[in-house]
C-alpha cells in the first residue's frame, strides 16, 4: 500500500501539512495577531518569508496557526458527518423495507438542497466560530457517506458469513458491529479522506465571505479575504494562502484515490 505512487506522494503532504500545524508555535517567527504599523504590505523577504498584511502582521506566521484551523475544521467535520452517515447507512442496509425507505427519502431530501447554500442559511442564523463552522459542515455532508454504507451492507448481507451469523443466532448489533462495518470500513476511509479535503474547502470559502474564523483569528480564507482587497498591491496575499489550499487539497485527494485503488480488489 505504501509503494503506491498516489499514496505515497499524498501520504507526504497530508505528514508535512499536519507537522507544519502541529508545529506552529515553534516555527512561526511572530505572533500571528501581532500589529506592526511599520510593517505594512510588505513584499516577501528573509525577515517576512510571505510578506505582511494590511496590519503589519506577517503572513507566513499566520498561515501557520490558520493551518491548524483548516485541518481541524477538516477532521472534526468529516468525523460528525461519519457519525451520522454511518448510522443512517447501516440501519437502511441491515433493515431494508419500509427503515431503508424512510431512511432514504430523508437522505435524498437532503441532498435535494445545494450544500453551499444550506451552509451559508444555517449560518445566518448562528454566531460565526469555528465550532459551528464544524457543526455546520458536519450536519450537512453525511449523506454520501449513508449512501455508500448502505450501498455495502446490501451487498454484504448477501455473503456465505452473514448467512452462517443469522443461521447462529447471533444479534443484529453483533452483525452490524463485527461482521458488516469492518467489512465495509476500506469505502469509508476512502471517503472520509476525500471529505477531508471537501471541508478544507468549505472552510476556506466561507472564512473568505466572512462567515467562517472571525477575525483576529487567521485562517487560509480570511487571509485570502484580505488579498482580494489588495490584490494589486500585495499579490503575496493571495498567492500563498491559495497555494497552501491547493496543495493541502491536492494531497488528502492524492492519498483518497491511492487508497482507493489499493482497497479495490477489482482495480
Amino acid at each position: 500500500m505504501i509503494r503506491h505512487p498516489m499514496v505515497l506522494a499524498g501520504g507526504l503532504i497530508v505528514a508535512c501539512m499536519a507537522l507544519l500545524a502541529l508545529s506552529a508555535p515553534w516555527l512561526a517567527p511572530y505572533d500571528p495577531q501581532r500589529i506592526d504599523v511599520h510593517a505594512i504590505l510588505l513584499p516577501p523577504s528573509w525577515e517576512h518569508p510571505c510578506g505582511t498584511d494590511t496590519l503589519g502582521r506577517d503572513v507566513f506566521s499566520r498561515m501557520l496557526y490558520g493551518a491548524r484551523i483548516s485541518l481541524a475544521v477538516g477532521l472534526v467535520a468529516v468525523g460528525i458527518s461519519l457519525a451520522i452517515g454511518i448510522v443512517i447507512g447501516s440501519l437502511a442496509g441491515f433493515y431494508g423495507r419500509h427503515v431503508d425507505s424512510a431512511l432514504m427519502r430523508l437522505t435524498d431530501m437532503v441532498l435535494c438542497f445545494p450544500t453551499f447554500f444550506l451552509i451559508l442559511a444555517v449560518i445566518a442564523f448562528l454566531e460565526p466560530s469555528i465550532w459551528n463552522i464544524m457543526i455546520v459542515i458536519g450536519a450537512t455532508s453525511w449523506m454520501g457517506v449513508a449512501r455508500l454504507v448502505r450501498a455495502e451492507f446490501l451487498s454484504l448481507r448477501e455473503r456465505e458469513f452473514m448467512l452462517a451469523a443469522e443461521a447462529l443466532g447471533v444479534s443484529p448489533w453483533r452483525q452490524i458491529t463485527h461482521y458488516l462495518l469492518p467489512n465495509a470500513m476500506g469505502p469509508i476511509l476512502v471517503s472520509a479522506i476525500l471529505g477531508i479535503a471537501g471541508a478544507v474547502l468549505l472552510e476556506s470559502g466561507l472564512s473568505f465571505l466572512g462567515l467562517g474564523v472571525q477575525p483576529p483569528d487567521a485562517s487560509w480564507g480570511n487571509i485570502l479575504t484580505e488579498g482580494k482587497d489588495n490584490i494589486q498591491l500585495a499579490w503575496w496575499l493571495s498567492l500563498f494562502p491559495g497555494l497552501a489550499i491547493l496543495i493541502t487539497v491536492l494531497g488528502y485527494n492524492l492519498l483518497g484515490e491511492g487508497l482507493r485503488d489499493v482497497l479495490d480488489p477489482k482495480r
